[in-house]
């Protein structure tokens, strides 16, 4: 059964990168929304005649705390994304979405008995942060967790300074930023090359990607190289 639809008002807005923007949205109809890290809400936008063509969904970027008020980051898609572009020019603090969720099957394992490796590329890292912010505040038994960003420069990289504190707070856990258009103190590349050479012994692992279609699909054929198979991999696909 599908959650209902609700209202939901902007209550903050926080520029990320050029960009990139943070939102925070209450949702006045629930007490607690609850929900499981990786999970996304579905927007119903203004934007076509048609209902289905209106929807845009994003993975929530908060950790589920008892409240009703969400984190959602949004990229502006170049104009390309209709949904991205009418919330970058008319959404204010003060404006109402009208929202379903929570939904999604993109959610961590039941027990962490084996290495994790999140894979993502941009926005792709919300899903992820829920994730990690819930292990540390739970104390969630786990082997190592790697955490594989990959962006196009230092400006677009999204929640640096949290992941860095969170690899000294979190036991086992690694962040592993990487700049495809930039060269910096971590070199210059894709995230692909990371896991790889991180898994060149082929460790039991998990791997969930986030990210758009390219990435994700490059990701499951060097898996598959290395030796790991479906079971082993989880994607959520972006756009």
């Amino acid at each position: 059964m599908l959650p209902k639809w609700q209202n939901g008002i902007v209550k903050r807005i926080e520029q990320a990168t050029p960009n990139t923007r943070r939102y925070w949205v209450e949702l006045p109809e629930t007490t607690t929304f609850d929900f499981k890290p990786g999970q996304f809400v579905t927007l119903d936008l203004p934007i076509h005649e048609q209902r289905n063509k209106r929807w845009r969904s994003y993975s929530i970027a908060s950790v589920p705390d008892g409240s009703n008020i969400i984190e959602l980051i949004i990229v502006e898609a170049g104009g390309s994304g209709g949904g991205s572009t009418y919330i970058f020019n008319e959404v204010k603090v003060g404006s109402t979405f009208t929202l379903r969720g929570p939904q999604g099957v993109f959610v961590l394992p039941e027990t962490l008995d084996k290495d994790l490796y999140l894979i993502c590329t941009g926005t792709g890292i919300a899903p992820f942060r829920s994730m990690l912010h819930h292990i540390k505040e739970h104390n969630i038994p786990h082997k190592e967790i790697h955490l594989i960003f990959g962006t196009r420069t230092r400006e677009n990289l999204l929640y640096y300074d949290e992941m860095k504190a969170l690899e000294q707070n979190l036991a086992n856990f690694s962040y592993h930023p990487t700049l495809s258009r930039e060269n910096w103190e971590n070199g210059q590349g894709y995230v692909h090359p990371i896991y790889e050479r991180l898994c060149q012994n082929k460790p039991d692992a998990k791997f969930m990607l986030c990210g758009w279609r390219p990435m994700i699909d490059e990701g499951k054929e060097r898996l598959g190289q290395l030796g790991y198979t479906s079971k082993d991999i989880h994607v959520e696909l972006y756009g």
